[in-house]
């Protein structure tokens, strides 16, 4: 609802770009602004060893949150780098089996901090 609707002083709103009513505007959306990426260096990613049912190992990568960073294309370069597979769960990536060294390696050759 705006402010003065139904009085006197009501005016419709108008595009910002062609200065018509919003209802008669052809305009095309704007795009979304791109999400705000977080450099690297400034993050810290904590790498784990998880043992699983029938003893599965995981590496498991915590720390990295998925505001800021592009998860998926992570965890793909990882995939692809240490030889193995993998996953994206709860802002966690999960790689299969003891990967800290390689892992690590990667990570930080990208630009992050590991501990």
């Amino acid at each position: 609802m705006r402010l003065f609707a139904g009085t006197q002083w009501d005016q419709p709103p108008k595009c910002d770009r062609c200065g018509k009513l919003v209802e008669e505007c052809q305009c095309e959306p704007l795009p979304p602004p791109p999400a705000p990426q977080i450099p690297p260096a400034e993050q810290t990613a904590r790498l784990t060893v998880e043992k699983r049912r029938k003893g599965k190992v995981v590496t498991l990568i915590r720390g990295l949150p998925s505001v800021g960073n592009d998860l998926p294309t992570l965890l793909t370069r990882l995939k692809s780098e240490c030889g193995v597979g993998g996953t994206l769960r709860d802002d966690e990536l999960e790689l299969q089996g003891d990967l800290r060294e390689r892992a690590s390696a990667v990570l930080t050759k990208i630009g992050y901090r590991v501990k």
